[in-house]
């Protein structure tokens, strides 16, 4: 059999994993949810919709684009047009593929999963861009230690969304309700006859007094990759970190994986800060990888705790190797997943250390278990993600949240979503309340760019739709906004600080994954945009810095600079 074959039906076979996922991710149906949002000086528009198909055409790459002029490391091959596509759980199913999607990809020993970036789409032929709320950040991390270890990040390795969502923007809270939508647009900085366009959103916070009680079941991995100072030992401060930031109600337990399994905690009161540090502190590496079934047994802990007045997580600590155990594979530890999202147990994966990290296997974890996927690189970053990140934000305030965009065909020509390309949901399931999709914690933003080309006199751009399920409802409350033209500035800038920066964070992962679109930008455009727009903020001005590391780097790996 050819190695073509091969793969076509490893293929095959990972589409059959993603349907057969999906029964054990579906609750029954009850009430229907009530997520209240508002709107920028203008009422949304609440809708009670069927759940009608909507049909979806390819996306289409605009006749003339090609690789930008920009030249990182080489990219991976680029894939075949975007198919028609369908979502099961968080797994994007793709129907009959004429040629293999790309496979992950290994550098440097990391492993990374390569996505096609969107393409133009004219809105004649496809008015709809419909996608899941995300807000993982670990590329964005991975990238930063990239660069500062003085080498640019694999194009495989950068996820838009991901870096945008990194930071935060100044989105007014909302007064009643679970979200506020913020919209905005401004002439594109790098094509004459372009405009960005950015959909924000905002959720509303709730203080760490108010929120649920949490029982966490940290999953360490313990065997013998971990023993570098940036792996085990960065991981057993940031755990103290975490346990620091907790209430009086919520419980901690401990499970390590390494040959084998061990319940080094039994689920414990925060309160006992003393008992549960020296738990921590007795961690040691070595050995093997049993990553499945350490799974299993922190599931069992975190599943005593669950229910609809608690919050209970598995957070896995790991360099995300996986190569001993009875659940060795990605799709065996994946297919385990649904069962424990049902009961309302979900997931989160913390990435550690360089050489043999799996960040695909780490962000397909999270996605199937309904959590995060964070990176960390230095003591700094543990603080913001276990005291910020979250524990901050360990209470869900919705779930299977949905974006759907619905272009003017008489405004606007053609479209781009930048990023969000393993968020692809089907148009027709935007309003298929038994279809999967993210999950936005209390006080989180998700902000998306469009890159857009107008036309036209009309008043009306777009709609923007959100739906979304209360966090413990199983059917959906459906929003729209109306996005005028005149939300649009006449300059850049004249756009808000926010919308400047996001769009010179969005600009630079776009360059550094070598995305086609990106064709003619460059690195000190965004640079100055973000220059312009750091207002004084530590993690901004640090941007500043690594994207003129990226520009140093590139002029020594390309004949071209940036």
């Amino acid at each position: 059999m050819s190695p073509s074959t091969l793969y076509r039906l490893s293929l095959w076979g990972s589409a059959f994993l993603g349907l057969s996922l999906l029964p054990s991710c579906l609750s029954a149906k009850g009430p229907t949810a009530e997520i209240a949002l508002a709107h920028d000086g203008a009422a949304p528009q609440s809708e009670r919709v069927s759940s009608a198909p909507a049909s979806k055409s390819a996306d289409t790459l605009a006749e003339g684009e090609a690789a930008p002029s920009f030249a990182p490391p080489p990219p991976p091959p680029a894939a075949p047009a975007p198919m028609k596509a369908e979502r099961k759980g968080k797994m994007l199913v793709r129907e009959a593929p004429a040629e293999p999607m790309p496979e992950p990809r290994r550098e440097g020993g990391n492993t990374f999963e390569a996505q096609q970036p969107h393409a133009f789409t004219v809105t004649h032929e496809d008015a709809l861009s419909t996608f899941a709320a995300d807000v993982d950040t670990a590329s964005y991390t991975l990238a930063r230690r990239y660069l500062n270890q003085g080498s640019l990040p694999p194009p495989a390795a950068v996820r838009v969304e991901e870096f945008v969502n990194y930071f935060s923007y100044r989105y007014a809270p909302p007064a009643q309700g679970a979200f506020t939508v913020h919209l905005e647009g401004a002439p594109s900085p790098f094509a004459a006859g372009r405009h960005f366009l950015r959909v924000g959103v905002q959720g509303k916070v709730v203080s760490r007094s108010q929120r649920k009680p949490a029982h966490l079941v940290f999953l360490v991995d313990t065997s013998g990759s971990m023993q570098s100072e940036d792996k085990l030992p960065l991981a057993k401060e940031a755990m103290k970190v975490a346990v620091k930031n907790l209430n009086e109600n919520d419980t901690v337990a401990l499970v390590t994986y390494a040959g084998s399994t061990q319940d080094v905690l039994p689920p414990t009161p925060a309160t006992e800060v003393q008992r549960i540090h020296a738990a921590i502190d007795g961690l040691q590496s070595g050995g093997g990888t049993a990553m499945g079934s350490g799974m299993e047994l922190a599931y069992r802990h975190a599943i005593k705790k669950a229910s609809a007045h608690a919050v209970s997580r598995v957070i896995v600590l790991t360099d995300g190797d996986a190569n001993i155990g009875p659940n060795l594979s990605a799709k065996a530890m994946l297919s385990g997943i649904g069962k424990y999202v049902a009961e309302g147990v979900t997931l989160s994966t913390i990435g550690f250390g360089m050489g043999n990290y799996r960040d695909d296997l780490m962000e397909r974890l999270a996605d199937q278990g309904n959590g995060n996927c964070f990176y960390v690189d230095s003591f700094q970053e543990a603080k913001k993600v276990f005291e910020a990140q979250l524990t901050g934000t360990l209470e869900v305030i919705a779930k299977d949240v949905k974006f759907q965009v619905e272009f003017n065909p008489e405004a606007v020509r053609r479209y781009r979503l930048v990023g969000y390309e393993n968020r692809d949901v089907a148009d027709r399931d935007f309003r298929n309340d038994k279809v999967d999709a993210g999950e936005i914690g209390a006080g989180h933003t998700v902000t998306a760019l469009y890159e857009v080309e107008l036309t036209g006199e009309a008043a009306s751009l777009a709609t923007v739709r959100i739906r979304a399920k209360a966090p413990n409802g199983t059917e959906a409350a459906e929003q729209s906004f109306p996005f005028p033209r005149s939300l649009v500035r006449g300059s850049m800038e004249a756009a808000s600080t926010d919308f400047r920066f996001a769009l010179a964070v969005a600009s630079t992962a776009d360059i550094l994954r070598a995305s086609p679109a990106a064709q003619g930008w460059s690195l000190a455009q965004a640079r100055a945009l973000a220059e312009g727009a750091t207002e004084g903020r530590a993690e901004r001005t640090e941007f500043v810095t690594l994207v003129s590391r990226a520009q140093a780097l590139g002029s020594t790996t390309a004949e071209r600079g940036y």
